[in-house]
């Protein structure tokens, strides 16, 4: 049973964790990998890799293992560009450069073309629960659509609890927290029957609710009846907005849908004026997002594919950083973005400067964001994220 499931809400499940017999495991986990560490690399990809980290903008339609599409492609006679795991995952990688996000989405097509059986579905949910903990990610909220895999057969329930099965069982074998977005298409006319499916499962591993697909043309607010079911169930909204749609797109999801999270936010720049490589005013947005202390799920690499941003440099990551927002790195896609969390800290590192320190406060961001209960959030911050960076630093400076 996931320290982050709503089964956590139970009186029994509360008192495990309390007493240390889930959340132990992971730290001794992210302890063995740092005694393991080399005190001279100085915050190199070794470093970044042992860290304990958060991320909680992961699809797990586009983090699969290119190995398991080919495999899983060539059981179930489904076509693919190519049929060795080298070339598809280059084919993928370079598709999703092509600079636009309708154009990044179209590699999905291969991905949840395998993912249509029970099998499958389990397979990759374990899997990317395996690649998250051995990139030192302590806890992970794993995304996805259910109404994308039903074309072989299978009903909504059975897609889901696919997912949450493999889930279960990897947590148990790699000692990893996870919760679980349900995702509903802007393209789609079911986004309230996606809603109800999400606070169905909410206490078996389901934490949260989102609108994901191409946001030109397809407005957050055509979807109010789902997000409206979710507010009156008490459960927790994140919205893809502001990546490839202007500001207005965060102001909707925002205001009129009431999200908790916003999934990229990169045009929230679009309501700051930069000066000089600074900013210097804040508009009414930008400023109620702040103020609010709205989490903002940043996918740096994702976004300079899908031109979000025009570069590294000019990505607003750094002024969002500057300006103390509650921002955070996310991976987005792991195969489609050729990343994980360590690559895209490290980037952060070599981009924008970011110290030891920095990193800490980054994944605490990211914690205290998480769609489980505060005193889990509270738990995974205070016993294992701050003690794993107490150990990094007491190793660099020669401490035992």
């Amino acid at each position: 049973m996931p320290i982050c499931t709503g089964w956590c809400r139970w009186e029994k499940y509360i008192e495990e964790v309390i007493t240390r017999k889930i959340g132990l495991r992971v730290f001794e986990r992210i302890e063995d990998a740092i005694w393991k560490f080399d005190p001279r690399d100085i915050l190199t990809h070794k470093l970044v890799k042992v860290l304990p980290k958060v991320d909680l903008h992961y699809h797990l339609d586009g983090s699969m293992r290119a190995e398991t599409i080919v495999e899983l492609a060539k059981k179930q006679q489904v076509e693919l560009p190519h049929y060795s795991h080298v070339d598809l995952r280059e084919h993928l990688q370079q598709g999703a450069k092509r600079g636009s996000l309708k154009l990044y989405l179209e590699g999905f097509a291969y991905t949840t073309g395998v993912l249509q059986t029970r099998e499958a579905l389990y397979r990759s949910a374990y899997e990317c629960l395996e690649d998250n903990a051995k990139d030192g990610v302590v806890y992970v909220e794993i995304r996805f659509a259910p109404v994308l895999h039903v074309q072989g057969g299978l009903s909504l329930d059975q897609v889901v609890e696919a997912v949450l099965d493999g889930l279960k069982d990897a947590e148990a074998n790699f000692n990893i927290n996870w919760g679980v977005i349900i995702c509903a298409m802007r393209d789609r006319s079911d986004s309230l029957e996606m809603a109800k499916l999400a606070v169905k499962y909410r206490h078996q591993g389901v934490v949260g609710f989102d609108l994901a697909g191409e946001e030109a043309g397809y407005p957050a607010k055509d979807h109010i009846e789902a997000f409206d079911y979710c507010k009156q169930s008490n459960f927790n909204i994140t919205i893809h907005a502001g990546e490839a749609f202007g500001v207005h797109s965060i102001w909707q999801a925002l205001q009129h849908c009431g999200a908790h999270r916003i999934g990229h936010g990169t045009r929230l720049i679009d309501d700051m004026k930069v000066v000089d490589g600074q900013v210097k005013e804040i508009g009414d947005i930008a400023g109620y997002v702040l103020d609010h202390r709205i989490p903002l799920e940043v996918c740096i690499s994702s976004n300079i594919q899908t031109k979000a941003a025009e570069s590294y440099e000019k990505h607003p990551f750094r002024h969002f950083w500057n300006k103390n927002y509650r921002v955070f790195l996310n991976t987005d896609n792991t195969l489609m973005s050729a990343t994980n969390l360590t690559e895209e800290y490290v980037k952060a590192i070599n981009y924008y400067h970011l110290s030891l320190r920095d990193l800490e406060k980054l994944t605490i961001n990211a914690m205290k964001s998480a769609f489980i209960p505060y005193n889990q959030r509270n738990y995974i911050i205070y016993n294992v994220i701050k003690p794993g960076y107490l150990m990094i630093r007491e190793r660099l400076v020669g401490k035992k």
